[in-house]
């Protein structure tokens, strides 16, 4: 997977370095030379230095053929024009770091996939979704030792099973169950799980990839 970068920061560092250590192809866009540094130094990804809101840097960056690109700089308007410079380049996925919540409107009314607020933009919350993005939502429970995941059952394996035969374990446990149009269930043992349910599963931070394999098969980032 490629995934372009706008912004060198702390931000846009960190999240390089996550998804680098993940095995992804990242380019970082960065217009201050002193930061463009910082990045070349600690990054193995390609750092171009230049503004992400100039099109020539865009091409540079090859962003026709990026799958995800990433506006997170601390300045709305810059991360709003390159979102929308980007549409014009790539299907990929747009994600876009927003500081002021008064401005989220704006972006969403663009076609921006995916706005994230001031409370939600560390580098960690960026990665998963990118790297899990099957996984609808996710919120830390505790120490953040254990999340929330929402998934859509993909694994033909649990096709036609029990809840009983999956959770409760000591990893994780399904809390929530609803095929699609539905309402949403407390999942009971006899209840049978299918195609396309979606679920709810509190899950403890090192058994990610277990409940990710377990009920959505080699789909998973993971599989």
């Amino acid at each position: 997977m490629y995934i372009v970068i706008m912004g060198g920061g702390r931000v846009g560092l960190s999240l390089a370095n996550r998804l680098i250590k993940h095995g992804y192809d990242v380019t970082i866009l960065e217009s201050d030379e002193d930061l463009c540094n910082q990045a070349s130094e600690e990054l193995d990804a390609m750092v171009i230095c230049g503004n992400g809101t100039d099109t020539k840097t865009l091409e540079e960056a090859n962003i026709e053929e990026a799958d995800v690109f990433v506006a997170s700089t601390g300045n709305d308007e810059s991360n709003l024009l390159s979102c929308i410079l980007v549409k014009e380049y790539s299907d990929g996925k747009i994600i876009a770091r927003v500081s002021n919540p008064d401005h989220e409107e704006a972006f969403k009314k663009v076609g921006i996939d995916k706005v994230i607020s001031p409370e939600r933009t560390a580098a960690g919350f960026l990665e998963k979704i990118i790297s899990r993005p099957n996984v609808a939502d996710l919120m830390a429970f505790g120490a953040g030792n254990a999340e929330i995941l929402d998934m859509t059952i993909k694994n033909p394996k649990v096709f036609g099973k029990k809840v009983s035969e999956f959770s409760p374990t000591k990893d994780y446990i399904i809390i929530s169950k609803n095929k699609p149009n539905h309402e949403l269930e407390i999942p009971q043992p006899d209840d049978i799980l299918s195609n396309g349910d979606k679920i709810s599963i509190l899950v403890k931070r090192n058994a990610f990839q277990k409940a990710e394999k377990k009920f959505m098969g080699a789909g998973g980032l993971f599989g």
